[in-house]
């Protein structure tokens, strides 16, 4: 049939399918040189075609309707994805206007899912770590990755992955990076050991044990010679921050009383030389200073310092499948080795999940 009344009318003619116009080029089934029906929106439908239901839809589009599903909350979903808030509605409605149909229902307060979009996530949450097992790099396929930033325990680890490895046949590859997370944020860690504070959207921690704290001063200072130091008495020092993977920062200090930074550094390499070069005092875990881990430091104990948690962290949502059999060997292990510090359960990031295996 020939559409007669130009833009601004429409014909519908049985199922028809959109076809971008082509200024000055008429169009039949998609074809150019033939005319067909033109709506109101510049669109033309072509009679008895059928668009392919993914035809447009990528998997950025996908995943952010998973993370979405997951979080129910557009706010908490943005941060999960490290995009805006804005960003995400547009793709969300990008895709409901790919697929054809209403995934969510929204309201002021919370975002629900509709039959749809809940069948679709059944479906997705299935195929989309498939997908993802599937394009990861083979030569780290068969190795569970650890990731820390400094400080390797010394003890509990060692008897964990042994066991780990004699359990499931998979061998551990454990790896130092200089960041917050250690890795575990950019997919190159499986799991990272970390200690103090940790705050980060879509992980999750398992606390292990509490470390007692210690300062660590340069055989140049006049407290090198000391037995102990109180904890308000270093507010009144000048300090040495680690602060992209120390344990240690001024919110640890009561506003008021909280002592001078000395120096900021990067890793813990650079915080080791500027606390040896008597910049300033750092304070660390006590199983740091067991390691004598620099000729011109000295370590002096803190007796009334808040200890230091140390956790295992882990993605949220799918996480290596045999995470949970890591954490049950990390536990077992940590309580031999470490008898009265080991921590009694599972502790757990800003948003909150049940710690995979811990029933």
């Amino acid at each position: 049939m020939r559409n007669t009344q130009g833009v601004g009318s429409a014909q519908v003619v049985g199922n028809a399918q959109s076809v971008p116009i082509v200024p000055g080029v008429p169009i039949v089934s998609g074809v150019p040189g033939v005319p067909g029906v033109r709506t109101a929106s510049g669109v033309q439908t072509v009679p008895g075609a059928r668009k392919p239901a993914a035809a447009g839809i990528e998997l950025h589009h996908l995943r952010c309707f998973v993370t979405l599903a997951e979080e129910q909350h557009f706010t908490r979903a943005a941060e999960r994805l490290a995009l805006s808030q804005p960003t995400v509605s547009r793709t969300i409605r990008r895709l409901e206007e790919l697929i054809g149909y209403r995934l969510l229902e929204r309201t002021t307060r919370q975002v629900t899912l509709t039959p749809e979009g809940d069948r679709l996530y059944d479906e997705l949450r299935m195929l989309l770590p498939r997908l993802d097992a599937a394009l990861r790099p083979v030569a780290d396929g068969s190795f569970f990755r650890i990731g820390f930033a400094w400080g390797f325990p010394a003890t509990w680890p060692q008897a964990a992955i042994e066991r780990f490895e004699a359990e499931t046949g998979v061998g551990v590859r454990v790896h130092r990076h200089d960041a917050a997370l250690a890795g575990v944020d950019s997919g190159t860690a499986d799991i990272a050991i970390l200690r103090g504070r940790v705050t980060a959207p879509g992980m999750q921690a398992v606390t292990l044990l509490h470390e007692p704290r210690i300062a660590a001063v340069s055989v140049r200072s006049e407290l090198a010679g000391q037995d102990e130091i109180s904890w308000s008495e270093l507010s009144r020092r000048r300090l040495v921050v680690n602060r992209v993977s120390g344990t240690s920062d001024l919110a640890d200090w009561p506003v008021g009383a909280r002592p001078e930074v000395a120096a900021y550094c990067e890793n813990f390499d650079d915080w080791l030389e500027a606390v040896a070069g008597n910049r300033g005092v750092g304070v660390v875990p006590e199983s740091i200073g067991r390691r004598h881990i620099h000729p011109f430091i000295s370590f002096v104990a803190i007796p009334d310092a808040p200890p230091v948690p140390l956790h295992i962290v882990f993605p949220r949502h799918h996480a290596h499948p045999l995470t949970p059999r890591f954490i049950a060997h990390a536990r077992a292990t940590v309580g031999q080795c470490e008898g009265g510090r080991a921590a009694g359960g599972a502790a757990t990031l800003p948003d909150r999940l049940a710690v995979p295996g811990s029933r």
